[in-house]
């Protein structure tokens, strides 16, 4: 279990986070949601380990990992697609796929055939460098690098940024896949309605604090509030 308590960042003075706390467990999908520059990606930087905290912290499993180096925290099952999919292009899929079990040798040919599986499009172009790739098929490169990690969170920032909705439905359904397979997702996501319908647990940020909690179904009127600058029936409260 992802714990976050009280979490502040600090950026040049400017507070980024400002006392967030959340929890995610194994088999679930726990949506982060917010406008641009509500804090949901410094928050998935900050688990991570690629941005320390000012104050607060991170538990994994009730154990504190504020402070680790990211390779520590990605080796304890926390791993991160970041938003721009940031794959090495100049790699083939194959090689990018390799990187992914770097350290795991043992496990990750099994599990390079795994996430093949799921996505087999991967297959058919993995002599294919990362640049040729269409924007989805780097989204499904991304995902499957994480996964070949073997996580047991997979925090992604930003799925559906940028791809067409077929492309999206298909990486929806995958995810729904990892929940029935016991891995926890962590969701950052500005498409507010997809998020809903995956998610099992929502928070929305705004400027730094968490603003909502609560399920899916109780967050529309929060979201619209945060999207649209104006109150709605449900204010901006604790689900």
């Amino acid at each position: 279990m992802l714990e976050v308590h009280d979490l502040h960042v600090r950026f040049g003075g400017i507070d980024a986070l400002r006392g967030v706390s959340l929890r995610a467990e194994p088999g679930q999908i726990v949506a982060v949601l917010g406008r641009n520059g509500a804090g949901k990606s410094t928050l998935l930087r900050t688990v991570s380990g690629l941005v320390p905290p000012w104050r607060g912290r991170v538990e994994w499993d009730g154990r504190p990992i504020s402070g680790h180096a990211p390779g520590a925290i990605t080796r304890l099952g926390i791993v991160h697609v970041p938003e721009g999919r940031r794959i090495l292009a100049e790699l083939s899929v194959r090689e990018n796929l390799m990187l992914g079990g770097y350290g795991r040798r043992r496990e990750r040919d099994a599990r390079i055939e795994q996430t093949l599986e799921m996505f087999p499009v991967l297959r058919e172009r993995l002599d294919t460098s990362g640049a040729a790739l269409s924007g989805g098929q780097q989204q499904m490169l991304a995902i499957s690098r994480a996964l070949v990690a073997g996580p047991k969170l997979l925090m992604i920032d930003e799925l559906s940024l940028g791809l067409a909705p077929i492309i999206v439905e298909e990486l929806a359904q995958r995810l729904e896949q990892l929940r029935r397979e016991g891995i926890g997702v962590l969701l950052v996501e500005q498409e507010y309605p997809l998020a809903l319908r995956l998610a099992d647990y929502v928070y929305v940020l705004q400027k730094g604090r968490v603003r909502f909690e609560g399920a899916p179904e109780a967050a529309r009127d929060v979201l619209m509030s945060s999207y649209l600058g104006h109150r709605t029936a449900g204010g901006l409260a604790r689900g």
